[in-house]
């Protein structure tokens, strides 16, 4: 009896799951992103296994990194003096750890295919915190998620055709805003601050970090976690800064930096001179403060909202819990005595049972009997009671996001590489908004065009500006509408 009841479970659960409700809920429910999620890993593994394997590598920075990590191990500790083909070293020393490691596992840079089969599962682990965040905000469509990233020729040659140092920056940091999703602020600081010592672009994150900080924790707690974020730049460029200390910190944090205009995406239409000048530089950073300031009421009240849901959480979901185990107890306590009647009647003899069937079927004419019976069974497995607390993670995703992109939108310059700092929250920020599913995705298929386009030209650097204004206009009109109506409620 125990086994033909398995049988019919896992039946209908193969019904379940092929049929076309089911399906269209992979594409179309945020709630079945987990199965999809693995589907789009699979598939990732797969075809960049299939890049490697059939598309050329293309030199670009890992020689030269390779030949910076070269003199760090060979004992100089001089950042003046650690360079490369493509000239300084330029990053702090997380990043000279790291791919110093590389330098060894890959027989001093020169096995350039398990340096990209490296790189591959550094991608398919940052894709892995990469879904637990759309998992936990259940924001985007699965789709969504589908198509842009399995579409994106820039982000996998990012990857595993350049082998550059943002991607490994990258996932540092979705690894911390994960931590600090599930308030482990000791492990999210750590992370935060180890994706800083790969590259510093990370430091975009930082406006929203600290007022999230400082919401959640307080002023003493807050110091205490920058103290931690501090500490840990000071122990990893400690080797340097006792040898060169202004040559460590103008060369890992060099916010003064003149790009390359031949690189440049966004400013393909300002004149060399003008690209380089000081004041051009003052004036982005100047919009880019602005921007900040902005934003900041939305993002303080975000925060503010986050923590007193996480508060309520923490005072019900032991209630929740207590009355679930509760119900599941009762449950089985229900289908022990239907296993004990069942067990009775198949010792009845045969004339008992053609007399009790012939009964049944009588009763059946006029009452549901039944099935009434296996709708209470059915009602007490099924009354499970949650709140999904989970979702008010877009509290804390969309300011962090939104301060990384503003960061975008003002930097100075963007090259190739950089793309990677933001295509994964472009979907977020997108979905953010009260644009049409058209006009999200016709934006998408702009700024993948823009980046996919070498070298950039004034239309496509011109076309990248419009789309994140559009971008960044779109999440302020929508986000003053609500705390607007939020602060009527009040």
């Amino acid at each position: 009896m125990g086994s033909r009841s398995k049988f019919e479970d896992m039946s209908r659960n193969v019904k379940k799951m092929m049929s076309f409700t089911f399906i269209k809920g992979l594409f179309l429910n945020p709630a079945k992103l987990s199965i999809t999620a693995f589907i789009i890993l699979i598939a990732e593994l797969i075809l960049n296994i299939l890049i490697v394997e059939r598309v050329p590598y293309t030199e670009i920075d890992w020689k030269a990194y390779m030949q910076e990590c070269e003199g760090f191990l060979n004992g100089t500790l001089d950042y003046s003096q650690l360079r490369g083909d493509t000239g300084p070293l330029v990053y702090p020393a997380g990043f000279v750890y790291i791919y110093s490691m590389f330098y060894f596992l890959t027989n001093q840079g020169q096995n350039i295919k398990l340096a990209q089969y490296i790189f591959i599962g550094i991608y398919l682990l940052q894709l892995h915190f990469v879904f637990k965040i759309y998992k936990k905000t259940r924001k985007v469509p699965p789709y969504v998620l589908l198509i842009t990233i399995l579409t994106s020729y820039r982000i996998h040659s990012i990857h595993v055709l350049r082998l550059f140092n943002d991607p490994i920056a990258v996932l540092f940091l979705y690894i911390a805003l994960n931590y600090f999703l599930e308030s482990k602020w000791h492990l999210g600081s750590i992370f935060y601050s180890l994706g800083v010592s790969i590259k510093m672009n990370i430091i975009l994150y930082a406006p929203a970090l600290f007022f999230f900080y400082l919401v959640n924790l307080g002023l003493k707690d807050t110091i205490k976690q920058i103290f931690l974020c501090g500490l840990i730049q000071l122990v990893l460029g400690l080797p340097f800064l006792i040898v060169a200390p202004i040559s460590y910190l103008r060369g890992s944090f060099d916010l003064g930096r003149v790009f390359n205009h031949t690189w440049t995406v966004n400013y393909r239409f300002l004149d060399v001179k003008v690209f380089e000048n000081t004041y051009f530089h003052l004036t982005l950073l100047a919009i880019h403060i602005l921007l900040l300031v902005i934003f900041l009421p939305m993002f303080v009240q975000y925060f503010k909202s986050y923590c007193r849901l996480r508060y309520v959480q923490k005072q019900v979901q032991p209630q929740i819990d207590a009355k679930n185990v509760e119900n599941k107890r009762k449950a089985k306590m229900m289908k022990d005595k239907l296993k004990v009647q069942e067990v009775n009647e198949e010792k009845l003899t045969k004339d008992q049972e053609e007399f009790l069937n012939s009964f049944e079927s009588m009763l059946q004419k006029t009452s549901n009997t039944n099935v009434k019976k296996k709708k209470v069974v059915d009602e007490n497995e099924k009354l499970h009671y949650s709140i999904n607390f989970e979702i008010i993670s877009q509290l804390f995703i969309l300011p962090m996001f939104l301060t990384n992109f503003i960061g975008v939108v003002c930097a100075r310059s963007l090259h190739y590489q950089f793309y990677s700092w933001y295509f994964h929250s472009l979907p977020y920020l997108l979905w953010s908004t009260n644009l049409s599913v058209i006009v999200r995705f016709l934006i998408l298929a702009l700024i993948e065009f823009c980046w996919n386009t070498y070298p950039s030209t004034d239309a496509t650097s011109a076309m990248l500006h419009v789309c994140h204004l559009i971008i960044l206009y779109s999440i302020y009109k929508k986000t003053s509408a609500e705390l607007s109506v939020a602060s009527k409620v009040e």
